[in-house]
């Protein structure tokens, strides 16, 4: 009996286990047909001089062009300058917000939530086009009109090299915050209220309560967005494409756009996988950097 009643309970296990593969069978096939299976085929294209009849295989020579193109690590710092100046502060605005909605009602949260996450559901080319208008450089561009108040000249924004990148910085630090306050605010929401209570029986202030309590408690939310905030943007294309295509004097030339140009204007498909394929390996580094050393004291 009790071998018998061994041997029904692995063959419950065993159909247990086929349920979960079936369960799971739709997500798998999707990652074998959308991520798993384009990764392979780049690879096998960047080791080609690719033409849709007759590719020619080049060994790894697109890697070594790529490596020793001076444009490639013109954008690659580029991307690195947009990344340092983004992200950080991105980061800092989105958990103020939160912390200045955490005090309102639901109500006033969920309106103050909907406004600040349109941007993300809105079109990129239209948000493009608002920008496009704020940096206008003529004088009915706003941003134009505003320093024209305080006594300065208008600026071609876009279109100098000097200032065509913090035009792009400012895009971000000025939009796109929705998804890490609404990640933030659940955060905060998380936290007991019994710190904050034993904080102001010890006397501390509202910098000591959030620098001791609520920095602390939103680490792992800190952590996430921090990775995802650097793989977006070393993969930013959109902004750079639209409004300043990568000028002037590729002053705003990220490697997405790089990339893109070396495949759709320039037919280069095997140099273009190459490159994709050292952002990859470079991002997968920067990422593991990131979960080594920001995430040692993280609990999730």
């Amino acid at each position: 009996m009790a071998v018998m009643a061994k041997s029904i309970k692995r063959k419950r296990i065993k159909g247990d286990g086929a349920w979960g593969y079936i369960f799971i069978a739709v997500s798998l096939v999707v990652f074998a047909m959308f991520t798993a299976y384009p990764v392979v085929s780049a690879f096998i294209i960047s080791l080609q001089k690719y033409k849709p009849l007759g590719s020619t295989y080049v060994g790894f020579d697109n890697y070594a062009s790529s490596l020793k193109d001076g444009l490639f690590w013109q954008a690659m710092k580029n991307t690195l300058v947009y990344t340092v100046l983004t992200v950080p502060v991105n980061l800092f605005i989105s958990m103020a917000i939160a912390i200045l909605i955490l005090p309102l009602r639901k109500k006033t949260q969920s309106f103050f939530k909907g406004i600040y996450y349109l941007p993300v559901v809105a079109s990129g080319v239209a948000l493009s086009v608002v920008w496009l208008w704020i940096f206008d450089p003529l004088e009915g561009g706003i941003l134009n009109q505003l320093i024209h108040f305080f006594g300065f000249e208008n600026q071609n924004w876009l279109g100098s090299s000097k200032t065509a990148m913090f035009s792009l910085v400012l895009m971000s630090w000025l939009s796109s915050h929705g998804t890490s306050i609404i990640i933030y605010l659940a955060g905060l929401l998380g936290i007991d209220d019994t710190y904050y209570e034993a904080a102001e029986i010890d006397g501390a202030n509202f910098l000591q309560k959030l620098w001791h309590i609520v920095v602390p408690s939103l680490k792992p939310a800190t952590l996430f967005l921090l990775v995802t905030g650097v793989i977006g943007s070393f993969q930013v294309f959109q902004n750079a494409y639209l409004m300043t295509g990568g000028g002037p004097n590729n002053a705003t030339t990220m490697v997405g756009l790089l990339i893109f140009n070396n495949a759709f204007t320039y037919f280069e498909f095997g140099k273009a996988a190459a490159q994709s394929l050292i952002l990859a390996v470079i991002i997968a580094v920067i990422s593991v950097i990131q979960f080594k050393y920001a995430g040692k004291d993280v609990e999730y």
